[in-house]
Order: structure tokens, then C-alpha cells, then sequence
């Protein structure tokens, strides 16, 4: 498995592979992946990476600014995706690690995730890669006719914005 930076070609497999998350019921609230063009423009432009097997994407870490505001310039929310039959196997923290990285590269000091209280696997990855619990949103949206709660994690970067 080799991790690199989204291509353009990279678009349709990685909204397969949101799809097959949203199929979960657990990863988000969403219930249709956006086309492929929506995704490739929903996105911060860097870091985008995608963890590639034999070829095939099998998974991939991108960011979403969290405002416009130059007073959160260094705040960015993350989105984990992995291929079904890739979870389990490390995809998920070799890809979570490297977008650490390579967003204190890009000057950005805390990264956010909301994550559905249901997937605790995704919730283990992100603990495991230093985020925190600081909230949660109760009842914040329904899917399925469920009411469902989003765990708050952050991390805040020991390198980026310490001063």
C-alpha cells in the first residue's frame, strides 16, 4: 500500500468508497455520496491523500475548512474514508498519521472530527491518533428516522501554533 496525493482520475472511486461509508448507517448522516466532480471541489486543495493498492484506491483523508475567518485559518475538520474490505488492516491510521503530518506542513494548528457515537472504531482510530473528546451534539440530526448523536474530537498540534 503506498499513500499519495489525490489525482483528478482518484474522484470516482473515492465517492464509491463514501457510499459504500454511508451504506454503514454509522459514518455519516448523509444518504446519497455528491458526484464525483462535487467531491473534488468540497475539499481544502491540500493535503487530499488517497492510500492506493495494487492500483485501486482503498481509502482516503481529506480536510474541510471549518470557517472563512482568518481567526480559524489553522482549523480544519477531517474526513477518514476506507474501502469495506480494507478496514481493520491499518489503512485508516497510516492515512490519519500522514494527513497529521502534512497539515502541520500547511500551518494548520487543531483538527476537528464529528463522529456519529455509533462508530466507535472510527472513534479508537482518531483517539489512537491523539484527538480528544471535548462535546458532543445531542440528537443533532436524524437518519433512518433515528435521532442521532455526534461525538466532538479534536487535536491539537504540538508543533503548529504553540507559540
Amino acid at each position: 500500500m503506498q499513500i499519495r496525493t489525490v489525482q483528478p482520475t482518484d474522484w470516482p472511486a473515492m465517492a464509491a468508497i463514501y457510499q459504500q461509508g454511508i451504506n454503514t448507517g454509522n459514518a455519516t448522516m448523509e444518504t446519497q455520496a455528491p458526484s464525483p466532480e462535487t467531491m473534488a471541489t468540497s475539499y481544502m486543495v491540500s493535503p487530499q491523500l488517497v492510500a492506493v493498492e495494487d492500483g485501486d484506491v482503498i481509502g482516503y483523508a481529506l480536510l474541510t475548512a471549518v470557517s472563512g475567518r482568518c481567526i480559524f485559518s489553522g482549523v480544519a475538520e477531517v474526513s477518514l474514508y476506507i474501502d469495506t474490505a480494507h478496514r481493520g488492516k491499518g489503512v485508516g491510521q497510516r492515512l490519519l498519521n500522514q494527513l497529521i503530518g502534512e497539515s502541520e506542513e500547511k500551518s494548520l494548528w487543531t483538527l476537528q472530527a464529528s463522529i456519529l457515537r455509533e462508530n466507535v472504531a472510527s472513534i479508537a482510530l482518531h483517539k489512537r491518533c491523539g484527538f480528544r473528546e471535548v462535546g458532543y451534539h445531542e440528537r443533532i440530526g436524524k437518519r433512518a428516522g433515528i435521532w442521532r448523536d455526534i461525538l466532538l474530537l479534536e487535536r491539537r498540534s504540538t508543533q503548529v501554533g504553540i507559540d
